[in-house]
């Protein structure tokens, strides 16, 4: 079978998604059409062949957009694929429009809404059409959470097959349970991903210089693009003591395991790699009360919930945290590992997708 395989990144494709571009390389002809990046030569090493797919990820420029659709167009035809896989929300939109036209089996994953749509509006009511339109005849659709799919499911047609998987999951080879922090080191609370408005950037900054004032040796790791002119803030907050900003990096587990909890106040998420990924190496985490980011912590078991977009409830959740004894931090982190292990093994994902494709007739052998 030849796959092709649309995503705006490399690095999601990498750090999310390795695992089953591995196996498919195994038994299939795999290519991936995205932007250029550094991760390109390791798929070219596992045997995929890139197909380089310029296109701004955040533009609502309409000819932007109808260029990346004549790509696609332009590579499907030159590929002449048996199955497309998608991931996020322009390679899900073009890609499916594309594959309508040349009546190829096509299987997005919805990783998430994004801002437009959770936010509403005439922008919001356009995408619901782009979807209708690249949902019409799609083999099967990956949703990472219910909510997302329940908000779609009205532009999915009735007899299109819909799986709701748990995320990405997460290798719980590559994030192991790391030796807890010891008990006279003072708390560090760590925040994973874009710096931007959405991620509850705002809200964290807010909290983290009030909990500064009640408990002075806590401290906050920010990892992360700055998506967002947040720049100066940034600067003026760690220069005061605040929080330490190491702008992105490509390798999170030593950030990891030398921080007692992560926090990540996202206002939406399809399903947060980041909480997943820290529960795997036995850390408690602090999250907004939203789809794609409360399924992934038991309330006051493995990790303690707050409003999105509330500063006051997010540093009560930082407050209670603190507050807690060590033995319970601990156990804390141990109990997220285990629901990682139940219920996130990234080995469900790539299982997934092995029987939706195994479900796919090849043309020719019909």
């Amino acid at each position: 079978m030849r796959i092709l395989i649309l995503a705006n990144t490399d690095s999601g494709l990498y750090h999310f998604r390795y695992e089953l571009l591995t196996e498919l390389c195994k038994e299939h002809e795999v290519f991936v059409s995205l932007p250029q990046g550094k991760y390109i030569g390791e798929f070219e090493a596992l045997g995929c062949t890139f197909i380089r797919t310029d296109f701004k990820r955040r533009s609502i420029n309409p000819f932007h957009d109808l260029t990346l659709l004549r790509c696609y167009r332009h590579i499907l035809k030159k590929v002449r694929p048996d199955a497309v896989l998608s991931y996020t929300i322009k390679p899900n939109i073009y890609g499916g429009i594309a594959c309508r036209g040349r009546d190829i089996p096509f299987l997005p994953n919805v990783t998430g809404l994004g801002t437009a749509i959770e936010s509403g509006g005439l922008l919001s009511r356009l995408l619901m059409f782009a979807y209708r339109s690249a949902f019409k005849k799609a083999h099967s659709i990956f949703f990472q959470n219910a909510n997302n799919l329940e908000r779609l499911r009205r532009v999915i047609p009735t007899n299109t097959r819909v799986r709701l998987i748990p995320g990405s999951g997460v290798n719980l080879d590559r994030f192991t349970v790391k030796a807890y922090p010891s008990p006279d080191e003072p708390i560090r609370f760590l925040f994973i991903g874009r710096v931007m408005r959405n991620k509850g950037i705002e809200e964290l900054m807010e909290a983290m210089k009030a909990l500064k004032e009640e408990f002075p040796s806590t401290s906050l790791d920010i990892l992360g693009r700055c998506d967002e002119n947040y720049q100066g803030l940034l600067q003026v907050m760690q220069d005061q003591g605040t929080l330490r900003y190491h702008g992105r990096v490509d390798d999170v587990r030593p950030y990891i395991e030398a921080s007692h909890c992560t926090v990540h106040p996202s206002y939406h998420e399809g399903m947060s790699n980041v909480l997943l990924e820290s529960a795997a190496s036995g850390r408690p985490v602090i999250a907004s009360r939203v789809p794609g980011c409360q399924e992934t912590f038991d309330e006051a078991v493995s990790g303690f919930g707050c409003e999105a977009g509330d500063s006051i409830s997010l540093l009560e959740a930082m407050r209670k945290f603190v507050k807690l004894p060590y033995e319970q931090k601990v156990a804390m982190g141990q109990a997220g590992r285990r629901k990682m292990e139940r219920e996130f093994n990234r080995t469900l994902v790539i299982n997934a997708y092995i029987e939706e494709l195994g479900s796919i007739t090849v043309r020719g052998e019909e």
